[in-house]
């Protein structure tokens, strides 16, 4: 089942800055190396001093008996622009 995005789904600000941030972080991973259809992807929303961000990190598939190694971009909510860009060990 596909689903086309409408206008109406093109009008919801929260949607549209996540699936902004997302291809942001996207595009910063793929520069440093991740595969990102080969992670986990989770997101999270944040404050940090005023300014909301959202925290999307990638990890591995397969992080049994794994440490570190996750990639987590911070993409600021309004411009998608990259804040801060950390590694796991």
């Amino acid at each position: 089942m596909t689903a086309s995005l409408t206008a109406e789904v093109l009008q919801d600000d929260l949607a549209v800055s996540l699936a902004r941030a997302v291809a942001a972080a996207n595009r910063r991973a793929r520069e440093l190396g991740v595969d990102v259809l080969q992670n986990l992807v989770t997101i999270t929303q944040r404050k940090l001093n005023d300014e909301f961000l959202w925290r999307i990190n990638y990890d591995a598939l397969e992080y049994v008996a794994r440490r570190g190694g996750d990639l987590i971009i911070d993409v600021d909510q309004t411009s998608a622009d990259i804040k801060r860009v950390l590694r796991g060990q």
